[in-house]
């Protein structure tokens, strides 16, 4: 019995925790909202009413442009929906779309999301060529850097946060999106990053050894590289140890969850490795229903 058969035969009987609160999905790079459609109709199957709000903006090419430009934009809708749910939201990000989410979590004080749910989301940035020539398929990740740390690369959502272990001053002088998201570099809005965070009754993390998009894979759960390309996690990183977005405060208060779903290999296991990740924490007795 193959995985996907697997899965539907042991774990879809299982609640997935979204009966009560709408859900935003939110679609990764150089795709659109179609590709989260089978997340979206199995909730709805499995738990009718349930609204699922599947976002269509910035798909395909469009996906590439700045990442503060779709957060911000994305941002204004996902605060519309949250004002007509005053219970509050959940999100599911995939791949650059869980990037996306996070920068509105941060961003949006009005936004009330209870569970946020990075799928395979380069949290920590990317430095692999795999997932580089989904978009750039003639650049080298070696020398990337060169049009990714200009003005011109600040142009691009994979710019945004490209993070060269080896090309370090350079990511911090050029790069407008991930050092601030992460509070790597400090600003006027530093503070209500981390509040607005801290906001959150759940982070879960979702990655996997398998995944031959993200690279690091760990970067998917705040884990990555150091300056010798050997890969730092979680809990070793500046960002969770001097606790920059709250990471450290959610563990130590139980609502941060870290998941690794082997098997993983491409988009069409998405689903499969969410409902693997769900079950995992329904063992763990971690309930995500937000009743």
């Amino acid at each position: 019995m193959n995985l996907v058969k697997a899965l539907l035969f042991n774990v879809l009987s299982l609640s997935i925790g979204f009966a009560y609160k709408p859900v935003v999905l939110m679609h990764g790079i150089m795709t659109g909202s179609g590709s989260m459609e089978i997340i979206k109709h199995r909730i709805e199957e499995k738990h009718p009413g349930t609204v699922v709000y599947n976002v269509n903006r910035f798909e395909s090419w469009s996906s590439l442009e700045s990442m503060w430009h779709q957060v911000l934009e994305i941002g204004l809708d996902v605060a519309n929906i949250s004002a007509s749910h005053p219970e509050g939201i959940n999100l599911i990000g995939y791949s650059q779309g869980g990037l996306v989410a996070r920068g509105i979590v941060e961003t949006f004080s009005n936004v009330s999301v209870s569970t946020f749910i990075s799928l395979s989301s380069p949290q920590a940035g990317q430095y692999g060529a795999g997932f580089l020539h989904l978009v750039f398929p003639g650049l080298v990740k070696e020398t990337v850097y060169e049009l990714f740390y200009s003005k011109v690369g600040q142009h691009t959502s994979v710019g945004n946060y490209w993070n060269d272990p080896y090309h370090q001053p350079l990511y911090e002088t050029y790069c407008m999106f991930l050092p601030y998201l992460n509070n790597h570099k400090q600003s006027k809005k530093s503070e209500e990053f981390k509040a607005n965070m801290l906001r959150l009754k759940r982070l879960v993390l979702i990655g996997g050894p398998d995944d031959d998009v993200i690279t690091p894979w760990q970067s998917s759960q705040f884990g990555y590289y150091n300056a010798n390309e050997t890969v730092i996690e979680l809990r070793n990183q500046e960002i969770y140890k001097d606790d920059k977005i709250g990471l450290k405060s959610l563990d130590e208060s139980g609502r941060l969850h870290v998941l690794s779903v082997p098997g993983w290999k491409n988009m069409s296991k998405m689903f499969a490795v969410l409902q693997i990740a769900l079950t995992q924490l329904s063992q763990l007795k971690i309930n995500i229903n937000m009743t």
